[in-house]
């Protein structure tokens, strides 16, 4: 069975195929694969964005579509970026100035407290879907540091770490991560539909 992972941002398509791995049964395929346009998220949550292009895509590939959204929660900023996390600077995924405008926002600020949401989606043709969480708590480094990743991973550093997602490993990184943990809480229904495919 093809199963499409919805996503237009090759780092992002990365880490999903290496945190779902081999699920028996399924192939994976990718929205950069079918040369599928990415959808418009222009919902108000990240749960709206992540039902949004998990139902789209499903709907113009014909199969079932894993997708997600994901924000960076920063208390002192009431839970800002959030929905906005990848245009946060007013340009579209322009990570460094992300980065720089949440630093900025935070100069002199000492509550640092922040975590990552994860909102993932199992979608099918027809337009049913289900929907599983992530969370990574932490706090906001004060420069940015490391290489790997992408996005705020330079400024992010997880809860019981000294290091920001961007000096771990990706295997150190994927381990732990709000994606994991929501793209985890899709794969009991994956195996059903491999096991159960009249329900297409």
């Amino acid at each position: 069975m093809k199963v499409l992972l919805g996503t237009g941002n090759p780092a992002k398509l990365a880490e999903m195929r290496e945190i779902l791995g081999e699920i028996p049964g399924i192939e994976w395929v990718s929205a950069l694969d079918l040369n599928l346009p990415e959808p418009k998220e222009e919902g108000k949550t990240l749960e709206e964005n992540a039902i949004i292009k998990a139902v789209t895509y499903a709907k113009r590939s014909g199969l079932p579509t894993v997708a997600e959204d994901t924000g960076l929660e920063v208390e002192a900023l009431g839970g800002a970026p959030g929905v906005l996390s990848s245009r946060f600077s007013g340009r579209e995924k322009d990570y460094a100035a992300n980065n720089q405008k949440l630093l900025a926002l935070l100069k002199g600020v000492e509550n640092r407290r922040a975590r990552f949401r994860t909102v993932a989606v199992l979608a099918l043709p027809d337009g049913r879907f289900w929907k599983s969480e992530g969370i990574l708590q932490g706090e906001i480094a004060q420069e940015p540091r490391g290489t790997g990743g992408f996005g705020y991973d330079p400024l992010f550093i997880p809860a019981g770490e000294t290091r920001t997602l961007a000096e771990l490993s990706p295997e150190e990184k994927n381990k732990i991560s709000h994606r994991r943990k929501a793209l985890e809480g899709l794969r009991p229904l994956l195996r059903v539909l491999v096991e159960n495919p009249e329900i297409l």
